[in-house]
């Protein structure tokens, strides 16, 4: 069985996509912040439906798929 990921609007994302924030969000264990409309590019997929791996700031980042949207 495929695992479907999708972004806040139910849009259905692939390895490879470019997506952007659509809040800003704090980074757990550090000082910085992700400023609403950060482009992540080239995500991966995790085994989870609910995140996305991408780098944001030239940091890898684990997102929750609820705060992107696809490009």
């Amino acid at each position: 069985m495929e695992l479907v990921v999708k972004d806040c609007n139910g849009v259905i994302l692939k390895e490879g996509d470019t997506v952007h924030l659509t809040k800003s969000l704090k980074v757990k264990g550090s000082a910085s912040v992700l400023k609403q409309g950060a482009s992540v590019k080239n995500i991966k997929l995790t085994d989870s439906a609910d995140e996305i791996e991408g780098k944001v700031n030239n940091q890898m980042m684990v997102l929750k798929t609820s705060f992107v949207k696809k490009s």
